[in-house]
């Protein structure tokens, strides 16, 4: 693969091909491809119970995933400039939308999260976690540079926002992964942790309120630390996946948790890889999750961009918490949260959001400032990339 583009080529794909990380794009296409076959195996019985073609969801999650890759790959093209001008404008349209789903959303098990756009159900709330993440990183990054610049406000009202409009949905695991990300950026940009602490306060206090506002919040804790006390069938079942399954699992297709479960196809998928796929290719799944995390941080290390430092921190750390929270409530370390597994769950706004995003981790850990071989001498990065040598 190395060979696609030679080091003297100076296109526009060959500077990305020979900047971009290339791992990361592997371990992004492994989970892409772990999607499709546990999507396949477990979505043709959610499909039958009701009333639609078996193969409706792997059809659609197909389509998806085709056009997810294709939008990561567009978005790792983008400059560091690109990439914080597109986040604002799908802030600000997100934000619109998340206003507009309040008063014309379809509502779904009692949230209205979804409006619905040429025949398909789009999530804003979605879009706007990875839009967030690059906003607040920005704007912290600016106000770095010109401590006049009033950048760490203007992401707190953002924030504010952001939070009520998901309440309001409601939507209280978007609110804490929301949350994540904001506690990331302040972090990392080296705000006083009475801040950050305070942050986490706050957060704590807002779970507990949810506890008294919101039923269906009560219903789940009180589930998760009583189980005989309610209905915890789902998650009785998902154990019992991972039981079934043991070391090597019984086989793409073979597993039965996805006829008992309702969402097997997504807010469950990682029981049904557990029962079909076994311990092995789980902790494969689990190790690519773990790759693209530790090498993201990695290439971001060394760099001198804090906008890029920060985006990125936020950005894996939004995709970290989201995976993490999937697989725990699966084994009842957790009360059960319908959160998707980033790229493996069924569900076009996942899979497209979820690709923004690390399409823009792509682009903004691109390799800068090293020095390359061409032409048989030693040249900056920078002059290869403007294609300015001698």
């Amino acid at each position: 693969m190395n060979s696609l583009f030679p080091r003297t080529d100076r296109s526009y794909l060959a500077r990305w091909w020979w900047t971009v990380d290339r791992g990361l794009i592997a371990a992004f296409l492994g989970l892409f491809i772990f999607g499709i076959v546990l999507v396949a195996a477990a979505s043709p019985p959610v499909a039958e119970r009701i009333g639609l073609d078996q193969y409706y969801f792997i059809k659609r999650h197909l389509v998806f995933a085709a056009l997810s890759v294709v939008v990561m790959l567009a978005v790792s093209l983008f400059s560091a400039r690109n990439i914080w001008r597109l986040s604002s404008l799908v802030m600000l349209g997100c934000l619109g939308a998340m206003v507009l789903v309040l008063f014309t959303g379809v509502e779904i098990k009692g949230a209205q999260r979804w409006i619905t756009i040429f025949g398909f159900s789009l999530q804003p709330s979605e879009f706007a976690k990875p839009a967030f993440a690059v906003c607040a990183a920005w704007l912290i990054a600016r106000q770095k540079e010109n401590s006049a610049f009033p950048g760490g406000r203007i992401v707190a009202g953002l924030f504010v926002i952001t939070i009520l409009l998901l309440l309001l949905q409601p939507d209280l695991g978007m609110s804490v992964v929301v949350g994540v990300i904001y506690g990331t950026v302040i972090f990392l940009a080296g705000f006083p942790m009475w801040l950050v602490g305070g942050l986490m306060i706050v957060g704590c206090a807002g779970l507990v309120g949810s506890y008294f506002a919101f039923s269906h919040v009560k219903s789940r804790f009180d589930r998760f630390f009583d189980p005989s006390g309610g209905d915890s069938y789902q998650v009785q079942k998902a154990l019992e996946a991972f039981q079934n399954g043991g070391f090597f699992g019984t086989g793409p297709g073979q597993g039965t948790v996805k006829l008992y479960i309702p969402d097997a196809h997504a807010d469950f998928i990682f029981a049904v890889a557990g029962e079909e796929l076994g311990f092995l290719f789980v902790a494969i799944l689990i190790g690519l999750f773990l790759f693209v995390l530790l090498r993201g941080l990695n290439r971001i290390m060394d760099s001198e961009d804090l906008f890029a430092v920060l985006a990125v921190g936020a950005l894996l750390a939004m995709f970290g918490v989201q995976a993490f929270v999937h697989m725990a409530t699966s084994v009842h370390l957790m009360p059960t949260k319908g959160m998707t597994l980033p790229f493996i769950s069924y569900g076009g706004s996942s899979l497209l959001a979820m690709a923004y995003a690390m399409g823009m981790v792509l682009a903004l850990t691109r390799r800068r400032g090293k020095t390359v071989i061409a032409r048989g001498s030693a040249i900056s990065k920078k002059q290869y990339m403007t294609g300015k040598t001698r």
